[in-house]
């Protein structure tokens, strides 16, 4: 196990979950009125899941057992980390699509799989999705196309959004109208699983990546509130910082990534994960990543693993990566 402070990895297990989109576990689903309800299933174990992340990239395989003597077809569904309208990075993938990610491929037991894709816009509970479409607003809040579909819109238009929820005009009420709206996407198909045989799902996709232009972190000034949700909810610690700090001095300027992935729908099947295997690629020997994870250990220069057995996961994976690189 290499030290903390070289690889930049925080140890303690426990993280809050964020609405920066990346990735998420596969769940069992049902659709009802309203859309996608996520369901635990008593037949279906999770025999392993092999998850690589990165901010280019997130691969995942995934084995199940139907533990019953009967064939089981059910609706299984991928549900996204949230996007949030105003400050998410586009570095990780083209949001203006309207299935957020390209390209999003599934296979079966090495079948391809053609997915459907549900999209709500959401303002705390309230569905917003027809009203925006109403207008002809699109439901990503990120992004130009967004904006530009707001500022032609009618004063009359303007203020049944805002008393929706869905936008704020600002102090005097005359602007335009900034999106207030969440953006929640689950891709979904039917799934059969044979009596006492094991399917194996993958999933390769380029995930929407948050993230800053600039890091405070490892600065030699107060960064203020954020550091206790940086501690919170990527496990950065002292060490990690003092890691930005050696790296200013070696003339690096950082950047920040965000990505997150959605673990806790890997609780739904029956029984805990058998085997779990995650590795966090950072990119860049110039860049730190922090996450929050037991047993994490370097397997290249870039690469971190974690290993679980019988893993029944309670929080989400919530990874910071800090881009290091030379100002010119």
């Amino acid at each position: 196990m290499e030290n903390r402070w070289i690889v930049g990895l925080a140890l303690a297990l426990g993280l809050s979950m964020g609405a920066v989109p990346a990735a998420a576990n596969d769940t069992v689903a049902s659709m009802q009125a309203g859309g996608l309800r996520f369901e635990q299933t008593a037949g279906i174990s999770m025999l392993s899941e092999d998850l690589y992340l990165s901010s280019g990239e997130v691969r995942v395989t995934y084995r199940f057992l139907n533990d019953t003597d009967e064939g089981i077809s059910t609706l299984v569904a991928f549900p996204m980390p949230d996007v949030e309208p105003g400050w998410i990075s586009d570095a990780g993938g083209d949001l203006a699509h309207p299935e957020r990610m390209l390209p999003f491929l599934t296979w079966a037991d090495g079948q391809p799989v053609y997915m459907e894709v549900e999209q709500r816009a959401v303002v705390g509970e309230r569905d917003v999705s027809a009203l925006l479409e109403a207008h002809g607003v699109p439901l990503n809040p990120y992004g130009e196309a967004a904006q530009l579909a707001l500022e032609e819109l009618s004063e009359a238009a303007l203020a049944e959004l805002e008393a929706a929820g869905a936008i704020d005009r600002g102090p005097n009420g005359d602007d335009w109208g900034w999106p207030r709206w969440t953006l929640k996407t689950t891709h979904y198909w039917t799934q059969y699983f044979p009596p006492g045989e094991e399917v194996e799902i993958r999933h390769i996709y380029v995930p929407a990546v948050g993230g800053t232009s600039t890091s405070l972190i490892g600065v030699d000034a107060d960064w203020g509130e954020v550091t206790s949700e940086y501690r919170e909810r990527h496990c950065v610690d002292d060490a990690f910082e003092q890691a930005a700090r050696r790296g200013r001095e070696r003339g690096l300027h950082y950047t920040e990534t965000w990505l997150d992935y959605v673990l806790t729908t890997g609780a739904n099947w029956a029984g805990p994960i058998r085997e779990f295997r995650m590795v966090v690629d950072k990119g860049s020997e110039n860049n730190l990543v922090s996450f929050c994870g037991t047993g994490v250990r370097r397997i290249s220069p870039t690469q971190f693993e974690v290993r679980y057995e019988n893993y029944t996961p309670d929080r989400d994976m919530n990874v910071l990566i800090l881009n290091g690189f030379e100002m010119d």
